[in-house]
C-alpha cells in the first residue's frame, strides 16, 4: 500500500527539481528510497509518471497533467495557510474538525471569500482522512455523518447524504479517434468503502464498453483528484464534489443519484455553547452548500438534486 499524502511530496518534489537526487536531499532520505517510492506510487497509479534515463527526472505526458495540479493544490493550500496565519495576533480562534476531501475540494476553493466574511477570525483545522464519525470535542464545530435515525439539532442539519458518479468533461466526452472510447471505464474507489456502487450504475455516461479497471486510494482527497486529471468515474459525495461540479470540472457520470441513509451535519461540542461567531460559521457553510447545489441543480435539472438533499 502507498501512502498517497507521502507519494505526492515526494513526486512533486522529484518533478520540481527534476532529479530523485536532489528530491532526496530536499526530503532527508536517500535516493534509493525516493526512487522505490515513485516506482510503488506509479504502480499504483497503473502508469508510468517519469522516464528513466541519464538526463535526470523527466516527466511522461501522464506525470506532467499530474504535476501541474498537485503543484497548484499545493500553491493552493500554502497561500490559504499563508492567509491564515495572517489572521492571527489577538483575532478569535476557531478550530473545525472536517475531512482532508472537504477543505482540499470545498473551503480552499473559497478562503478568500470566508476571509472577508471572518476577517477576525483565526481559523485552524483538525483534519480527518477517513470517516467522518465520532465526538466532536476540543474542537469548535465539526462535520459529521450521522445515521438518519440518530436525533439532529435543526441548527446543525446540513443536507442529507447524496452522492452520483463523477468524472472530468475530458473523459466524459472522449471520442473513438482519441483512442478511449473502445477501453472500459476506469473505476476510482476509495480503499476502505463498503459500497459497491460502480456495480449499481452502469451503463454510464461515458460510452466506454470495455472491461473494467479499477483505482483505488486510501484518502478521498485522492479519488477526486484522480477524476479532476480524468483518470476515470469516481463516487462523488455531493459535499466535497460540489465546487467542482458547479465550476464544470467535473460532471455527472450518469443522471442517477444515491441518496444515502446518513445526514450531514456541523455538530458543536456538547459540553459548552458555541461562540456566536461559530454559529456564523456554521451557518455560511450550510448556505454556501445550498447555494451551490441549488445551481448545480440549475445546469443539470435532470439530476434532482435539490430535492435529493433537502427533500
Amino acid at each position: 500500500m502507498v501512502s498517497s499524502s507521502n507519494a505526492l511530496f515526494v513526486f512533486e518534489a522529484a518533478a520540481r527539481s527534476g532529479s530523485f537526487t536532489r528530491a532526496a536531499e530536499e526530503l532527508n532520505v536517500t535516493q534509493p528510497a525516493v526512487s522505490r517510492m515513485l516506482s510503488r506510487f506509479e504502480s499504483y497509479l497503473g502508469l508510468r509518471l517519469f522516464e528513466r534515463g541519464g538526463k535526470g527526472a523527466i516527466l511522461t505526458a501522464e506525470g506532467e497533467v499530474l504535476y501541474r495540479r498537485v503543484a497548484d493544490g499545493f500553491r493552493s493550500i500554502e497561500a490559504g495557510l499563508r492567509e491564515v496565519e495572517q489572521l492571527r495576533g489577538g483575532k478569535e480562534t476557531v478550530t473545525i474538525s472536517v475531512s482532508s476531501a472537504f477543505t482540499t475540494h470545498w473551503l480552499m476553493p473559497r478562503m478568500d471569500h470566508f476571509q472577508r466574511r471572518f476577517p477576525s477570525v483565526d481559523l485552524r483545522f483538525q483534519m480527518i482522512a477517513g470517516s467522518l464519525r465520532g465526538q466532536v470535542d476540543n474542537v469548535d464545530l465539526g462535520m459529521r455523518f450521522l445515521d438518519g435515525d440518530e436525533a439532529v439539532p435543526a441548527e446543525a442539519m446540513v443536507m442529507r447524504e447524496t452522492m452520483l458518479p463523477i468524472c472530468s468533461p475530458g473523459y466524459r466526452q472522449a471520442k473513438p479517434e482519441d483512442g478511449a472510447a473502445g477501453e472500459g471505464n476506469t473505476i476510482i474507489n476509495l480503499t476502505d468503502s463498503a459500497l459497491d456502487w460502480a456495480e449499481r450504475y452502469p451503463p454510464f455516461a461515458t460510452g466506454r464498453p470495455g472491461p473494467v479497471k479499477t483505482l483505488s486510494f486510501s484518502d478521498y482527497a485522492v479519488v477526486v483528484q484522480a477524476a479532476l486529471l480524468g483518470q476515470g468515474v469516481a463516487f462523488g459525495w455531493i459535499t466535497v464534489v460540489s465546487h467542482a461540479l458547479r465550476s464544470g470540472a467535473l460532471v455527472p457520470a450518469s443522471d442517477r443519484l444515491t441518496r444515502g441513509e446518513r445526514n450531514c451535519v456541523l455538530l458543536t461540542p456538547r459540553n459548552r455553547p458555541p461562540s456566536p461567531v461559530v454559529r456564523e460559521i456554521r451557518d455560511w457553510i450550510g448556505a454556501e452548500l445550498r447555494a451551490e447545489i441549488e445551481a448545480i441543480d440549475a445546469l443539470h435539472p435532470g439530476l434532482g438534486l435539490k430535492q435529493a438533499c433537502y427533500g
